[in-house]
């Protein structure tokens, strides 16, 4: 596992490796004035947003992605990768389908001398079976189209672990790296995570793998999660929690006892595995509140994750660029505080990304 390491700057700021964003929704952000979600959960999430979808324009999403990418980008960001809605209705345009990863790849190549922009492109479901040729077809185009990476969501859909070969077929023929949202859940009978991780280590898939969420891992019986987590090592996968959104949406069912709702990253690193962590979404249905701050999603991580600071602050520098598939880079960001713990504490404004030549 990767450290990061830290060091006084000759302006008495201190010198921290530049932050990534393993795991963002350009596409939604800032939607939380125009889109509510009343049940407060992650269904509610969902139906809110494809109750609006027809008040969203491209040159609105092309907007909102590059408010949010200049934002992470000015707190310290030289990398992000954003999932992008591929959106199947027979209510809307071909276009409108594939209008989130038309507005990403813009704000990617707009912004490519500012911040390296990853898109994934983030099948909706059914894709599997029949009633899935529609989105299969979908992400065909998006990765015609030049997205980066191939997502979907296999606890939403009726077979998770179809789902899991389906995709993990579709980025193998496209040459892609996968990264899935992976059991955003805390029913532990919704386990994709066990089959993902002995699927890759059985076909031998010769690209990089990230499972972001992995909520209900956090909720099986130790002996459980310790097999499970030596399995995704042996795979090499990456975890990406999500402590943002997770927080908000998971557990308002378990008004006893409430659970965090967060991966279960203690037997995760234990294991060896590479545990990065991002801020998710941005002020939308999913997460009213966020300021698009690695610092703040390091703080949520010693808070909910217990990690302590220079753990957390690795989940969101080397970790996080880990997750992505990109290598350790010698950009480093100033930051106003004497200490890592300071850094996160306070998150001060005033940051200067230093670029490595």
């Amino acid at each position: 596992m990767h450290d990061a390491t830290s060091g006084p700057a000759p302006d008495g700021s201190i010198a921290l490796p530049a932050f990534a964003e393993p795991h963002a929704h350009l596409d939604k952000a800032f939607l939380a004035e125009q889109i509510e979600n009343p049940t407060g959960d992650l269904m509610g999430a969902i139906l809110a947003l494809e109750a609006n979808r027809h008040r969203i324009t491209l040159d609105d999403t092309i907007r909102r992605a590059e408010r949010a990418a200049r934002l992470l980008a000015a707190n310290g960001c030289t990398a992000i990768r954003t999932h992008a809605d591929l959106v199947f209705s027979a209510d809307r345009t071909h276009a409108e389908q594939l209008m989130s990863v038309e507005a990403l790849i813009t704000v990617r190549e707009r912004l490519r001398d500012l911040v390296e922009i990853q898109v994934v492109a983030l099948s909706g479901w059914p894709s599997i079976g029949q009633r899935g040729a529609e989105q299969r077809a979908l992400l065909r185009e998006a990765i015609a189209m030049g997205i980066d990476a191939v997502g979907g969501c296999p606890h939403l859909e009726d077979d998770p672990v179809a789902a899991n070969e389906q995709f993990l077929a579709i980025a193998a023929e496209a040459g892609l790296p996968v990264d899935l949202h992976t059991d955003e859940t805390l029913d532990p009978t919704r386990f994709a995570l066990d089959d993902l991780s002995t699927r890759v280590v059985d076909s031998g898939f010769p690209h990089l793998v990230t499972a972001s969420h992995c909520v209900s891992l956090g909720v099986q019986p130790a002996a459980v999660q310790q097999r499970v987590a030596e399995q995704v090592a042996r795979a090499g996968i990456r975890v990406v929690a999500l402590p943002h959104t997770n927080l908000f949406l998971q557990g308002r069912d378990h008004q006893t006892g409430m659970p965090r709702g967060l991966t279960a990253i203690r037997a995760l690193r234990a294991a060896g595995v590479e545990v990065a962590a991002g801020g998710d979404n941005l002020q939308d249905p999913f997460n009213p509140v966020g300021r698009g701050d690695p610092l703040e999603t390091a703080g949520l991580m010693i808070m909910a994750a217990h990690l302590l600071p220079d753990e957390a602050l690795a989940t969101v520098t080397t970790a996080a660029r880990s997750a992505m598939g990109l290598p350790l880079s010698g950009d480093r960001v100033l930051v106003p505080a004497t200490t890592v713990r300071e850094a996160i504490a306070f998150g001060p404004p005033g940051r200067t990304i230093q670029r490595a030549r």
